[in-house]
């Protein structure tokens, strides 16, 4: 099989009439630096975990993203992310949930998964097996940013007040994630977020949940989802998806496309990049936007923000 691979950073896009074309560009900046780095992997002949888990850590690393460093607060003015990531060869997983502190989720989901025994840990207990796994770990400081900050007091005085909910996808939502195929013909995700602005302490999305916000298995497709986490979770959308392909005999674009349709139906916007063990990637989303991109099999590179033509670089 060609290698190949997909990324997102969340459907909480600006909207496009707010968008400067330098904000634009640093959007796409970082959405190549991420296609790169797990490119390299797979240009290599390494494995799709790697991939999906060096594209992922770029995101993470970038504060545009909802994700590590950049990663929005709950109410309480605190930081919880999550992150889980998938082998599709095994179904191998692991997760975490409600952490602050490792600096690149997507490594504490990779640790969990090949070190803990179990598939997902949350909060004090995770933390410290991730201490105790040697990960390197960042004061809370480093994961916030001013604009987050922002959008926080922005949030909460609309709260106060009672005023209608007219925030943009921005406020409301933000993940990152990666899909990828190596030359094994192997399928793996990794999905990792920060949240919702203004969440609830302790609340969970979808990005850590197998099934619903990251799957991956060889004989149906891998998946990585962005959007209203709730939705995603009680209709299992990943799940959903390899379930389709797998006994309908479904195409991957039929079977994200349709799913993504009927989640809207039940309130729930956002989208997905996904592949199957064969074929291109599929990038779906009924949301505003959803900062994505993936690479061609003569390795250029597209991104796209919202329904404009994907930009190649």
């Amino acid at each position: 099989m060609p290698p190949a691979l997909a990324i997102h950073g969340g459907a909480g896009t600006i909207p496009a009439l707010g968008l400067t074309e330098t904000e634009a560009a640093a959007y796409h900046a970082g959405l190549r630096t991420a296609l790169r780095a797990g490119w390299a992997v797979l240009a290599g002949g390494g494995a799709a975990l790697d991939a999906v888990t060096e594209a992922v850590k770029a995101l993470e690393d970038d504060p545009l993203f909802n994700a590590g460093h950049g990663a929005v607060f709950t109410t309480a003015e605190t930081l919880e992310m999550d992150a889980a990531i998938m082998r599709g060869s095994d179904h191998a997983a692991g997760a975490v949930a409600g952490i602050c502190g490792p600096r690149h989720p997507v490594e504490a989901a990779r640790a969990i998964m090949e070190r803990s025994g179990h598939v997902l840990m949350a909060g004090a207990g995770a933390e410290a097996f991730l201490r105790g796994a040697g990960l390197e770990f960042m004061p809370p400081e480093y994961f916030a940013t001013a604009w987050r900050r922002e959008a926080l007091r922005r949030e909460l005085a609309r709260l106060a007040s009672g005023a209608e909910d007219l925030r943009s996808d921005a406020d409301r939502h933000g993940t990152v994630g990666a899909v990828a195929r190596d030359a094994t013909g192997t399928l793996a995700a990794a999905t990792s977020t920060g949240g919702y602005t203004a969440k609830r302490p302790g609340r969970i999305g979808d990005a850590p949940i197998i099934g619903a916000g990251t799957y991956a298995d060889n004989a149906s497709c891998a998946i990585s989802t962005t959007g209203t986490g709730e939705i995603f979770i009680r209709f299992t959308a990943a799940a959903e998806i390899a379930a389709r392909i797998r006994l309908a005999g479904q195409s991957l674009e039929r079977a994200a496309g349709d799913v993504i349709a009927e989640l809207a139906t039940h309130g729930g916007d956002g989208g997905l990049v996904s592949l199957s063990a064969t074929g291109a990637p599929v990038l779906v989303f009924n949301s505003a936007g959803m900062y994505r991109g993936f690479v061609a099999e003569d390795g250029a590179l597209h991104t796209a923000i919202h329904r404009e033509p994907y930009r190649q670089g």
